[in-house]
């Protein structure tokens, strides 16, 4: 279960700190850029990778499956993971970066309990190739985001009305089982997602080198950007799940 709670990677207003420029890259802010995306990219993997951990421990345990997947259960956990994400989001000036840390990671194990579903779903081979697939695209447009001269911050707008469009039409597939619709919505959301991937590079990019020296700061922005690079992978790992659906066990 994840969720995207606003128009930037921080939460549903302006960021709590805004980047201003594009114009960069002294041999200092280099240095500052591949610390900050060291510890971006570190928290993230490890982020995903408990996703995973848990995911396969609870769909290898029958009773814990049906203790989590009955509903007042999944509304409780559905509620605890967006307020986990807000709180991260939306509090980054106010919690320390140990404390930002530990919400990630709960925020992630929470995850894979709900998302334990997919190993009873997809053969292994559907697993595995939706993960290298997305992996692919995530890189791409991760490298894009990073190297890039063009200045993507009125894309990010465009994206959230994108987002927006496309939670209300996954809304409306649920009611309404049509398969072109549901392919569509499908497509629509691997375009807004790889456009966020890029969108979240370049804008922690220039935090990176407006944080740098700012060391408390930098370490709660990159658990932020953690958590903004982690849900753009892991909708963009559902969404290749469904489009791949026919693989199904």
């Amino acid at each position: 279960m994840t969720a995207y709670p606003g128009p930037n990677p921080y939460g549903g207003g302006p960021p709590a700190y805004q980047p201003q420029s594009l114009h960069y890259q002294s041999q200092a802010e280099a240095g500052a850029i591949a610390r900050f995306f060291n510890a971006v990219y570190g928290w993230m993997a490890a982020g995903l990778a408990l996703t995973a951990l848990v995911a396969w421990f609870v769909s290898s345990r029958p009773d814990v499956m049906s203790l989590v997947f009955n509903w007042p259960v999944l509304i409780v956990l559905f509620i605890a993971e967006l307020a986990l994400v807000f709180t991260i989001s939306a509090a980054v000036n106010r919690i320390n970066a140990s404390v930002a840390t530990a919400l990630f990671i709960l925020y992630s194990a929470l995850n894979g309990l709900t998302l334990s579903a997919i190993f009873f779903i997809y053969t292994h081979a559907t697993l595995a190739t939706a993960f290298f697939v997305t992996a692919g695209m995530f890189g791409a447009m991760s490298v894009y985001g990073m190297v890039t001269r063009r200045d993507l911050t009125a894309l990010g707008s465009l994206l959230f009305m994108g987002l927006i469009g496309f939670l209300l039409a996954t809304v409306v597939s649920i009611f309404w089982a049509n398969s072109i619709f549901v392919m569509i919505v499908n497509y629509l959301g691997v375009l807004i997602f790889v456009g966020l991937t890029a969108y979240d590079t370049q804008r922690l990019k220039m935090i990176a080198v407006q944080t740098a020296h700012m060391p408390g700061l930098a370490a709660r922005m990159a658990i932020n950007g953690a958590l903004a690079l982690y849900l753009d992978f892991l909708n963009l790992f559902l969404l290749m799940l469904r489009l791949l659906g026919s693989d199904r066990r």
